[in-house]
């Protein structure tokens, strides 16, 4: 833990939050001087109070241990930048347009990486109107099955959920430019332009 850099994250966040030292203090059960001191640098909150300090500060508790906060900006969320996670306890499905910590079922969740289709997970799209029909000899059984499938450009995600006993028939805009994604359940992520 770097004292300096924790003093400063400590401070900003709190200021962030429109609180006083002693209003953060009183939150934690310490005293105001105790937060004075991890502010200017001379010390640093005790481990047993990170948890609750990155409850209050609303800050990742290893962003408070390195001191630094890594915020994404705002045009960096493009959403041909985003990234999905499913949790492999419950199923969860999260995305994120940036860099971010997912957690879920108290695990960290990696981003799942898309990969090409091969022949045994390539959907077939068929323009039927004004719409993309969007089928595939997949499985769709309880423990093997696409989860999702989502049309995705720069800033429009569609994302469509897919059940094991409802079979895989799904309609889709086409957007031109865009993505289309799949989750395997068993296989992971895939991927192929409109």
């Amino acid at each position: 833990m770097d004292a300096g850099k924790t003093a400063q994250l400590i401070a900003a966040l709190r200021r962030e939050r429109a609180m006083t030292q002693k209003q953060l203090a009183q939150t934690l059960c310490v005293s105001d001087k105790a937060v004075s001191k991890w502010e200017r640098g001379r010390g640093c909150p005790e481990i047993s109070l990170l948890p609750a300090l990155s409850a209050v500060l609303q800050a990742d508790l290893a962003a408070l241990l390195s001191g630094e906060a890594n915020g994404n900006r705002i045009w960096e969320g493009n959403m041909k930048r985003i990234r999905y996670y499913v949790c492999p306890a419950c199923g969860n499905l999260l995305t994120a347009t940036a860099d971010a910590g997912v957690a879920c079922c108290g695990r960290t969740l990696p981003p799942l990486t898309a990969q090409t289709p091969d022949a045994a997970h390539r959907l077939t799209l068929e323009r039927v109107e004004d719409e993309l029909f969007v089928t595939a000899a997949h499985p769709m059984e309880k423990g093997h099955y696409v989860a999702f499938a989502a049309v995705q450009t720069s800033d429009t995600l569609l994302l469509r959920r897919c059940y094991p006993e409802w079979g895989l028939q799904l309609r889709l805009p086409p957007v031109p430019g865009g993505t289309l994604l799949w989750y395997c359940t068993q296989h992971g992520l895939f991927a192929q332009p409109l």
